[in-house]
């Protein structure tokens, strides 16, 4: 491990070679760190990072946005799940 993610870690930081998100009220998410969309249907989307993934699920889903490693998923996201 680096450096600088030993101290990030040890600080209490998310890893930064994972997946991140935002959840907005409107039930919408940015999710950052992406690197690869694995499936995508109206009730799931699987994404892939350097390190793990997520499991978004939730109704009438679709991809907005997504560059350099940033999307944004719309639609009623219920629920995230970080796999490895």
């Amino acid at each position: 491990m680096r450096l600088g993610e030993e101290i990030f870690k040890a600080l209490g930081g998310e890893d930064p070679q994972r997946i991140s998100y935002t959840v907005t009220d409107g039930g919408e998410g940015y999710f950052r760190n992406v690197k690869r969309i694995l499936a995508f249907s109206d009730a799931c989307v699987a994404l892939k990072g350097k390190r793990g993934g997520v499991r978004v699920e939730g109704t009438s889903l679709s991809l907005g946005h997504y560059c350099a490693g940033d999307l944004v998923v719309r639609g009623c996201i219920l629920q995230v799940q970080h796999t490895d």
